[in-house]
């Protein structure tokens, strides 16, 4: 969601920031406020928001504000709207909201003003909640600023209050066995800032979800979960998708690489230069997930040994795929191609069963 910017703030600017967000802090509310939440079905929930901020490539200061609304429990788009923004506060770690908040905001408020009807009951944000530096994330500011109910869904763990990625923390992501398990994330102050949630089956690495305002982090977790149809909730993962695709057309930049209805990712086995093993590159290209970017490169190590690559090395590298691209891998079909250890010659390709073994569903 954040680029960093190129200076920081004056030391008098940051000050003002910390004590507003000491301020409004005390106005968050975490615990359950509507009806819906405290139902275990949450009935009466109709429609769920997401909002993010695409940065154009190379260009620290111009993006898209995403806003979109989904219908629950479908989770169809109803609405969305999309604008480019040049942004003037630069990027300062623990205080994103001053940089990106006001733009959605301000999409918030055009949408009460042209169609009330449609507003978010709830919205989920690409980002922390009181899970911070002075517990008081991005969520929580849009929460209050909005009055909305927020939660916050980050994809990478914070490190505050103690919490960090040590071997612990490793081991109890491995325990995570299926869609909807967790984990509390204590801080060394005994305060549970969140919840790792395990969000799909296929996913490899866990969603931190903190409260944002106006919902307990049990009723928070619970429709995190209920929003993923892949790794990332169906809100912020459209709000995602539209922004980036909305500043390929405003730019004019050239569709990524399409083969007739289908999006394809290439999974090619280079040769090493040395001695084994090879090295296993995947090449992204779909329109659907980096339309603004540059095909971007995963390395993957085959075993040392002289054998073929199988159909379960793969396993692996598919999942991170899919973690890291919000997954959107489901409409993708993966071919791979490898080169000879004694050759560099032509590619040649490796079957049928390591071709259906890697086709995701």
């Amino acid at each position: 969601m954040a680029r960093p910017g190129a200076e920081l703030p004056p030391a008098e600017t940051l000050a003002l920031w910390t004590r507003e967000q000491a301020q409004l802090k005390g106005r968050v509310a975490d615990w359950d406020t509507e009806a819906w939440q405290r139902d275990p079905a949450f009935a009466g929930l109709q429609r769920v928001g997401g909002v993010d901020v695409s940065f154009v490539k190379g260009d620290s200061a111009h993006a898209c504000a995403s806003l979109v609304v989904l219908s629950y429990p479908e989770l169809e788009v109803m609405y969305e709207e999309c604008r480019m923004v040049t942004l003037t506060a630069p990027y300062v770690s623990g205080f994103l909201a001053f940089r990106e908040a006001p733009f959605l905001v301000e999409a918030l408020q055009r949408l009460r003003d042209k169609e009330p009807g449609l507003m978010p009951q709830v919205l989920l944000v690409d980002g922390n909640g009181v899970l911070h530096h002075r517990g008081f994330g991005v969520a929580c500011h849009l929460g209050i600023l909005t009055d909305l109910p927020c939660v916050g869904v980050a994809k990478k763990l914070l490190q505050v209050d103690g919490l960090e990625k040590s071997e612990l923390h490793k081991e109890k992501i491995q325990l995570l066995q299926r869609g909807g398990d967790t984990f509390p994330l204590t801080g060394a102050s005994g305060t549970v800032l969140g919840m790792a949630l395990k969000s799909h089956d296929r996913s490899t690495n866990p969603l931190y979800v903190s409260v944002g305002h106006k919902i307990s982090l049990e009723a928070a977790v619970r429709l995190t979960q209920a929003c993923c149809r892949f790794r990332i909730p169906e809100p912020v993962r459209q709000a995602d998708i539209r922004s980036r695709e909305y500043i390929r057309r405003t730019l004019g930049l050239p569709e990524p690489l399409k083969l007739g209805q289908e999006r394809y990712n290439w999974l090619s086995i280079s040769k090493s230069t040395e001695s084994p093993p090879l090295n296993l590159q995947i090449h992204l290209a779909s329109p659907q997930v980096h339309p603004v970017h540059l095909p971007p490169t995963f390395r993957s190590t085959w075993p040392a040994t002289p054998r073929s690559p199988q159909p379960s090395d793969l396993h692996p590298v598919i999942n991170r795929v899919a973690d890291e691209y919000h997954g959107t891998t489901e409409h993708l079909r993966f071919q791979a191609c490898s080169l000879p250890r004694d050759s560099i010659a032509g590619p040649r390709f490796l079957g049928p069963e390591l071709a259906a073994a890697s086709t995701l569903p």
